[in-house]
């Protein structure tokens, strides 16, 4: 079946082809953006400094393994190759399922999207992900962490609030 068989009803191929072009385009300049200020903070917070914003730290960290440090141990290859595969199959399902999504789904893949690339692409030096927001009481984060934590949750949001199709649609 393809795509634009699942799409909403009245979009066209052409309609298709331009909602994943948007996905896609949101989630390459999310993760630039991402990647851009991971690169700032690495510049300004060198040798441990810290800036104290109240609620909110900013000091640097290296996280060599995944959410809450998990894999940390494991070689830099196996959480890059895993991390990839997994991008690559949330990549896929989003561009084939974008025509179908509500507005609000499509800015929770664009979310996922580019948070998960901005830490897969920071990942490839083999140093583990850049995190810099730190609270005091949860682990030190990053802006493509609150991307995918957000994203996830517009997307099931978009998701739950789609309109239901009546019997006989």
């Amino acid at each position: 079946m393809s795509a634009e068989a699942t799409a909403r009803p009245g979009t066209s191929a052409g309609a298709a082809r331009r909602l994943r072009s948007v996905l896609l385009v949101w989630a390459a300049v999310l993760a630039a953006t991402n990647l851009a200020i991971k690169t700032l903070a690495e510049t300004l917070l060198t040798g441990g400094a810290t800036t104290d914003l109240g609620l909110l730290n900013i000091r640097l960290l290296y996280n060599p393994g995944v959410a809450f440090s998990l894999g940390a141990d494991l070689a830099p290859w196996i959480i890059i190759a895993v991390t990839g595969l997994i991008i690559a199959a949330l990549t896929w399902y989003a561009i084939s399922s974008a025509p179908a999504m509500t507005g609000l789904s499509r800015a929770g893949a664009a979310l996922l999207l580019g948070g998960a690339a901005g830490n897969f692409i920071d990942r490839l030096d083999g140093h583990g992900v850049v995190d810099y927001l730190h609270t005091g009481w949860f682990p030190t984060f990053n802006l493509a962490d609150v991307f995918v934590t957000t994203g996830v949750a517009l997307y099931i949001l978009g998701t739950i609030l789609a309109p239901r199709p009546r019997n006989g649609d």
